[in-house]
């Protein structure tokens, strides 16, 4: 054990009498209400203080829309949409979420590489933009349309030639389940042109999780320079240019947050470019994770303390069937610890260093590997910090049948 103070990994989060607060309630409060069970908590406010700081550098002419992919919750989606400009959709079931908040259908994409047959008749029944990424879907959808007298709304979306550098997860440059090659996209148009469809614009995405200004900038500059070049060959004007997102947050050691400030301004002086070579175009912004992963907990209690051979356990009522990717099994090839406190008892003389872990009977089942916490007692609240975004959706929660977490939004 090693006596010296830490304090809350996080920011956002404020700690009073030792407690994490969420939305100026207790943790302990939220962990009443849930029961016995571990539970997701999202912090309204959090996701307000972001949006106003991304909208304080953001240029005015680029709209704001968020990625319910991140977080479906329907009340985070009710809650973005009266932050934002607009809503991007990857299932009918979203597109049902994103519906319901009100917003428009205008102000609606729905992307994916694989839209089922549902997925498209409830786009063209609803009015949203349906982003094409194929040539098959551009006639499937044509088809829905024929003999309704209606003219589904439709974006290209560009497999772009390039790639986002540094990027946590490449979405475009090479071959890509994803969009339609920049190469193929003029012919595509031009077949478009034929249908009853109204083509309104491109959705160029390179990537995602990206914390370096410069790579971003580079994207940035290269998606306007396609976005110009491909305007050229489009049968009508660009009037909708979707340049995706890309902005990352930090989750683990040595992790900075992303410097805006000189994304934005690059931005700002490609708008003059898009302005005059595209001048009927609305220019969106696309984001999920930036606005959402830092506002979310994970909370587990821990049911039992046991140290093995030398080294300490903290066994949890969670573990990676609800949390995926805080166990290194999303993505992760050397596995991390996201930022971890002792929600109830953030700061603390005495620590301990411990593993986390679930109830799984699986090695895999890993939360905090070998960290120097507070020391914990049986009934204490574990909390995993940058969880507002695919954490509950991407957890394999049937896994050994425990029981699922709860979500709460405060």
């Amino acid at each position: 054990m090693r006596k010296r103070p830490q304090h809350s990994p996080q920011t956002y989060f404020s700690v009073v009498g030792n407690c994490l607060q969420v939305h100026g309630q207790p943790l302990t409060a939220l962990a009443e209400r849930a029961g016995d069970r571990a539970f997701y908590a999202y912090d309204s406010e959090v996701m307000t203080r972001r949006v106003q700081e991304l909208r304080a550098l953001l240029p005015a002419d680029i709209e704001l829309h968020y990625a319910i992919k991140a977080n479906p919750m329907a009340e985070v989606v009710a809650h973005m949409a009266g932050l934002t400009d607009g809503l991007d959709v990857a299932s009918a079931a979203e597109l049902t979420t994103a519906l319901a908040t009100g917003t428009p259908p205008t102000e609606i994409s729905f992307a994916g590489p694989g839209k089922s047959a549902t997925d498209l008749r409830d786009a063209v029944d609803a009015g949203v933009i349906i982003i094409l990424e194929s040539s098959t879907e551009m006639h499937r959808v044509a088809a829905l349309a024929a003999g309704t007298g209606r003219r589904p709304t439709v974006a290209i979306r560009v497999n772009p030639d390039f790639e986002l550098k540094a990027s946590g997860m490449k979405m475009g440059g090479g071959p890509k389940p994803f969009g339609i090659d920049a190469e193929q996209v003029p012919a595509v148009m031009a077949e478009l042109a034929t249908l009853p469809l109204d083509f309104v614009g491109l959705h160029i995405f390179s990537g995602s999780q990206n914390l370096r200004p410069e790579a971003l900038i580079e994207a940035h500059d290269k998606t306007v320079e396609l976005a110009l070049r491909l305007a050229a060959a489009a049968p009508y004007p660009i009037r909708w240019l979707n340049i995706g997102g890309g902005l990352g947050v930090p989750y683990f050691p040595g992790e900075q947050p992303l410097e805006l400030a000189p994304v934005m301004a690059n931005l700002q002086g490609l708008l003059g470019q898009i302005k005059t070579g595209l001048p009927q175009a609305r220019v969106v912004m696309e984001l999920g994770r930036y606005l959402v992963a830092e506002a979310g907990l994970y909370v587990c209690r821990v049911t039992d303390k046991k140290e093995s051979r030398g080294q300490l356990f903290l066994i949890t009522n969670g573990g990676l069937h609800h949390h995926l990717a805080a166990s290194g099994n999303f993505g992760q090839v050397v596995r991390k610890n996201y930022p971890v406190c002792i929600g109830n008892r953030v700061t603390g003389e005495v620590h301990e260093n411990v593993t986390i872990v679930g109830p799984l009977c699986t090695p895999l089942d890993l939360l905090a590997e070998r960290m120097e916490l507070p020391a914990a007692e049986i009934g204490d609240l574990v909390v995993l910090f940058q969880s507002g975004a695919y954490g509950y959706t991407a957890s394999p929660h049937h896994f050994l049948s425990h029981p699922p977490p709860l979500e709460i939004f405060a």
